[in-house]
C-alpha cells in the first residue's frame, strides 16, 4: 500500500485555517436584527400607521399581519437550520405555517365570490404598491439570509432558496403592512400576500446560484 509522505500532508495542513462555527442563536439575532431593521425602514420612508395602537385596525388586520410574522419567522428559522445540516433537522413548522397563509386568499374567495374579489381588487388603488413595496422590503431578510447560507452547508439548495423568499416575503410584507391603512380582507388577502409567493419563486430560482461556492 502506497503511503502519503509526511511532507504532503504538511503541505496541504499548512493551507487550513481555523473556522469559527456558526451558532443558530446569532442567525436569530441576525434575522431578528434585518426585522427590526426592516420596520424602521419602513417607518423612515412611509411611516406606521398610528391606527394601530388608536383602536382603528379591524381583527383583520392583526390576524393577517400576525400570520405573516409567524410565517416569516418559522420559515427564517428552517433557513438557519439548513445552514448546519443534521440528521433530524425537519421543516414542518415552515411548511404547516406557509400552508395556513394560504386560508387569507381562500377566505376572501369565499367571502366575496370570484366576482366581487375581482372588483374589489380592480378598484383598489392601493393593492400594487403595497405588494411592491412587500417584496422591495423584503431583501433586506433576503440579504441577511443568503449571507448565512454562504457561511454554512445547505444541501439542498433549492429548498433553502424557496424558503428564504418565503421569510423575506413574509417578514417584508409584515412590515409594509404596519404603514398600510387598509385592512379589509380582500386587501389583505391578496395584496399582502401575493409578496411571499413572489419571493419564493424568485428565491427557488436566484439564491442557489448566489449560495453555491
Amino acid at each position: 500500500m502506497n503511503r502519503v509522505p509526511n511532507s504532503l500532508i504538511d503541505d496541504l495542513a499548512e493551507d487550513l485555517a481555523p473556522v469559527e462555527p456558526i451558532r443558530l442563536t446569532h442567525g436569530i439575532a441576525l434575522v431578528a436584527l434585518s426585522a427590526v431593521a426592516t420596520v424602521i425602514l419602513v417607518e423612515l420612508l412611509d411611516g406606521l400607521w398610528r391606527g394601530i395602537v388608536s383602536g382603528q385596525a379591524s381583527g383583520v388586520f392583526f390576524i393577517a399581519n400576525g400570520m405573516l410574522g409567524m410565517v416569516g419567522a418559522a420559515a427564517a428559522l428552517a433557513v438557519l437550520r439548513m445552514a448546519s445540516p443534521r440528521v433530524g433537522n425537519t421543516h414542518d413548522g415552515a411548511r404547516w405555517s406557509s400552508a395556513m397563509l394560504a386560508l387569507l386568499p381562500l377566505t376572501a374567495l369565499l367571502m366575496l365570490g370570484a366576482a366581487g374579489l375581482f372588483s374589489a381588487l380592480s378598484h383598489d388603488a392601493y393593492g400594487l404598491d403595497c405588494f411592491l413595496a412587500g417584496a422591495a422590503f423584503g431583501l433586506v431578510t433576503a440579504t441577511a439570509l443568503v449571507l448565512w447560507l454562504r457561511r454554512g452547508a445547505p444541501v439542498s439548495l433549492n429548498a433553502a432558496g424557496t424558503y428564504t423568499g418565503i421569510a423575506a416575503g413574509a417578514i417584508g410584507s409584515f412590515a409594509y403592512g404596519l404603514a398600510c391603512p387598509i385592512d379589509t380582507i380582500d386587501h389583505l388577502g391578496i395584496w399582502h400576500i401575493a409578496p411571499v409567493a413572489l419571493m419564493a419563486l424568485a428565491g427557488r430560482f436566484a439564491i442557489p446560484p448566489l449560495v453555491r461556492w
